[in-house]
């Protein structure tokens, strides 16, 4: 198939069009480089040995998306774009609502203009609120801030369209914790600014651009009183994206909800201390307070995408750090610009 990326050069958009490729299909690309440089595209070339055709602009922009449709031959989509960062969602939400739910109107609208069946969206376990312990796919969805509400109002809409129009197929993703790297050390995660999350946080202390790791809270009822979520390697993670987009061409439901994750939760220490491993010597951390708004523990039942997509996690945590580590080594400032 010819599948069009939408934030194919995001952190798992590209390491979903390696996958994409290397299982078969063609790949397009379309980003606007606010969260990702356009550097990563040469990377993806070299790595696949295939030209990537690339479009530079914001799926928000009605008429270069349909633009977009009418000039190249798309067989399904699957969607990355948009903005992610919780914190920042709280303080720009209307900017949130508009680009996330606007990029998504757009790209479905021309999807069915052009008769495009095939969606595979990229959900969140956020859905799940702050009770994701052990969650199912049929747990009820809610939210805790403007990011969390977009990806649970993209889920409504998408899913209100698919059982609209008898001819599409939409899968809803919802992954909990995507760490590590290409094992090439060729594409990573780029986070700009201080990371958000603990893995590149972690990354960054290992190479120096961090003093130390504040880890929030030792007092949570764990097992080492940190707070413990479910970790799962990026290529894994792109593997079942490509195993949703072909389980779509299978079935006759219209929506399709999978939870990708590995089941196991891994504590803040626990990843710490395998990181160190990776590194070969101890990291600095200091225990500080609780973050508001964390939970104590957050982990997938991944039972029915292992049985419907036939998919599961093939990574350690030991394998997530030391790719991790051997990314962030040789990118110590992340991607050039």
């Amino acid at each position: 198939m010819r599948v069009l990326v939408s934030g194919g050069a995001g952190y798992i958009g590209s390491h979903t069009v390696l996958t994409l490729i290397k299982a078969g299909h063609d790949v397009i690309v379309v980003d606007n480089f606010s969260n990702s440089k356009p550097t990563v595209i040469a990377r993806l070339e070299a790595l696949s040995g295939r030209h990537i055709p690339v479009h530079a602009f914001d799926l928000t922009d009605v008429d270069k998306t349909e633009h977009l449709f009418s000039t190249e031959e798309i067989d399904a989509v699957i969607h990355f774009a948009g903005l992610k960062a919780v914190g920042e969602s709280v303080e720009r939400p209307l900017d949130y609502y508009s680009n996330n739910l606007g990029s998504t109107f757009s790209l479905v609208r021309a999807m069915q203009r052009h008769q495009v069946r095939l969606l595979v969206f990229s959900s969140s376990a956020t859905v799940y609120g702050t009770d994701q312990a052990g969650a199912t796919e049929d747990r009820p969805t809610f939210a805790t801030n403007p990011y969390g509400w977009t990806k649970v109002m993209q889920e409504q809409i998408l899913s209100d369209i698919a059982r609209a129009d008898p001819s599409l197929r939409f899968a809803l993703l919802r992954y909990f914790n995507p760490v590590g790297a290409h094992p090439s050390g060729t594409i990573g995660e780029d986070p700009q600014g201080i990371p958000n999350n603990l893995m590149p946080f972690i990354a960054q202390v290992a190479v120096g651009k961090r003093e130390r790791l504040s880890v929030f809270g030792d007092d949570y009822d764990t097992p080492d009183g940190t707070g413990q979520r479910d970790y799962i390697h990026v290529e894994d993670l792109a593997a079942g994206h490509v195993a949703a987009l072909e389980a779509l061409r299978r079935t006759s439901e219209p929506v399709n909800i999978w939870n990708l994750g590995s089941g196991r939760p891994t504590s803040v220490l626990e990843l710490l201390h395998a990181f160190e491993k990776a590194v070969g010597h101890q990291l600095p951390y200091e225990v500080v307070e609780r973050r508001a708004g964390d939970v104590a523990t957050s982990y997938a039942d991944p039972s029915k995408a292992n049985a419907e997509l036939d998919w599961s996690t093939t990574k350690t945590i030991e394998e997530m750090c030391a790719d991790t580590w051997r990314w962030q080594s040789q990118n110590p400032n992340g991607y050039p610009s």
